[in-house]
């Protein structure tokens, strides 16, 4: 199984423009050793400048959300541990990732989720050098709520399972899928009461290689964006009957907050 799907380690590929009518998410890479790389947004198309400013790409081939001005939200399989970290760059501002607009901010620290192994608890919270307040912030589900329903991805991951990481940010919508149906396609795989399923029975849309840590997201009641999961990993991407695996948010709601609150974000 292609678990994972980020490209930590695996940075070689080039940026290239967006297939047409494809949208492909990756999953998360582990400390160590480094996992097999997976998936971007497959079966999506071009979001538009501003649609999603909480939007990050990092620079480890991993994607994230602005939790705050100065931490970004990502997946624990796309950092190494926690500590002092000022080798990742954060790119915001821009769905083109070589627009002259874009904001490059360096990180100064990481923190992971304490326990982290490689299942479950796939979240981790990335400090930057100086905050990023030209641009929206994303808030998280604190309980499950917003647990189901159809869901938004995005990314500058593959467009297709092995393809290439994209220039352009990449845009699909997902419906939720149950723990019990998440479960019979990862038999013995799923941990459900930290991780949340999403994707077509049919296939043809899903995060892919380049897109773990990204934001899985919705409208809530007052129709604002609010984030209910993490890319984390899957079979490849966007095959029949093997949907998206998140982190589900609102498990780790509380967590993250105090991990926040202890980073000065």
């Amino acid at each position: 199984m292609n678990r994972w799907r980020s490209l930590t380690g695996r940075m070689a590929a080039t940026l290239v423009a967006i297939t047409a009518g494809s949208l492909v998410l990756t999953a998360p890479a582990t400390a160590a050793p480094i996992p097999d790389t997976a998936p971007s947004v497959v079966g999506g198309t071009r979001a538009a400048q501003g649609e999603f400013p909480f939007m990050v790409r990092l620079s480890m081939g991993c994607g994230g959300a602005l939790y705050s001005p100065r931490l970004v939200l990502t997946a624990a399989h796309c950092v190494n541990r926690t500590g002092t970290n000022t080798s990742i760059t954060a790119t915001l501002g821009a769905v083109d990732l070589q627009a002259s607009s874009r904001i490059q901010v360096k990180s100064n620290y990481v923190y992971r989720a304490p326990g982290y192994n490689g299942s479950g608890k796939d979240w981790a919270l990335i400090r930057l050098a100086t905050p990023v307040t030209s641009q929206a912030t994303l808030p998280i589900a604190t309980s499950t709520t917003y647990d189901s329903g159809t869901f938004n991805i995005a990314g500058w991951g593959a467009a297709r399972e092995g393809g290439a990481q994209q220039r352009y940010l990449l845009k699909a919508t997902v419906p939720f899928v149950t723990d019990a149906s998440c479960s019979a396609s990862y038999p013995g795989d799923l941990v459900a009461a930290e991780e949340i399923c999403a994707g077509y029975a049919s296939g043809g849309t899903d995060t892919c290689q380049g897109d773990s840590g990204g934001p899985m997201f919705r409208r809530d009641a007052s129709n604002a964006w609010i984030q209910v999961g993490i890319v984390s990993w899957g079979d490849g991407c966007a095959r029949p009957n093997a949907p998206g695996v998140y982190t589900q948010v609102s498990t780790f709601a509380s967590s993250i907050a105090s991990a926040a609150a202890s980073l000065g974000g």
